[in-house]
């Protein structure tokens, strides 16, 4: 099993320098380090030339976007699975990577910390993914899955949970999380500095990925009090959101069997 860590940079130089010493620190050697950097004028380019021996692929241009960027760190991928860790996140210990060596799933989630709970069920329902994103410091992902479904480059911010209902819906991928904590989150992403952007791209994916029959399911979500949402085996446990998956599976199941 080898995996292709790929850091995203763009004038973060401490935090760069914390995600590289928390990469080659790991105790497994089964991993090819791959560094996307959008051009930085900040020093960046210096600290990756002072571990380039341990670095397997580089580059510093300007990039249209974090989209843009780590669909270039898959395109240069050799890896069974890839993971994103962006300067300024680390891994949690020196072992991840050794302790997920068994694990085969199509995609592979672990913990964050400093992350919002929510996925730690073995497995995740449609009212999960349909209400969170999923930490990509903390996925493993098959890279034959990122070659087949790119991260969509006109998404600022949502791109990563447009993929996530392509893969983990549309193609029924096979999906394991692990109470391993994979990842201490830096935050400030550009999620969290969306100025207004991520209900208007979480309303256009939708659009995109389900007819309007589907969509009329998901809005009777959206009234749910968060702190339940915050307890998602709370939610499904109910009679009435059990009756809701149940049919929002079976007329995903439909589309899909029509095409």
């Amino acid at each position: 099993m080898k995996y292709s860590i790929i850091t995203i940079n763009y004038n973060h130089i401490e935090g760069l320098k914390r995600t590289i010493e928390s990469v080659i620190n790991q105790t497994s050697i089964n991993y090819e380090f791959i560094i996307i950097d959008g051009g930085s004028t900040d020093g960046s380019v210096d600290i990756i030339k002072e571990y380039e021996k341990q670095v397997a692929y580089w580059i510093s241009e300007k990039d249209n976007g974090v989209y843009h960027a780590m669909n270039k760190g898959v395109a240069q991928a050799q890896g069974d699975y890839c993971i994103f860790m962006n300067s300024g996140d680390c891994f949690h210990s020196s072992k991840v990577l050794k302790s997920l060596e068994k694990y085969e799933d199509d995609i592979v989630c672990g913990q964050v910390s400093s992350f919002p709970s929510g996925h730690h069920k073995p497995t995740i329902s449609l009212v999960d993914l349909l209400r969170i994103s999923l930490p990509h410091q903390a996925m493993f992902i098959k890279r034959e899955l990122l070659i087949k479904h790119p991260y969509d480059e006109k998404y600022k911010i949502l791109s990563d949970w447009k993929f996530c209902l392509e893969t983990l819906v549309i193609d029924n991928c096979s999906f394991r999380t692990v109470e391993i904590i994979v990842a201490d989150y830096e935050g400030g992403g550009i999620s969290s500095n969306s100025k207004g952007l991520l209900p208007i791209e979480r309303e256009q994916i939708l659009k995109e990925l389900f007819p309007p029959r589907i969509l009329v399911d998901y809005q009777k979500l959206i009234p749910v009090d968060d702190e339940l949402l915050e307890q998602s085996l709370l939610l499904t446990q109910t009679v009435g959101a059990r009756k809701l998956v149940k049919h929002f599976s079976n007329l995903i199941l439909h589309l899909i069997n029509k095409k």
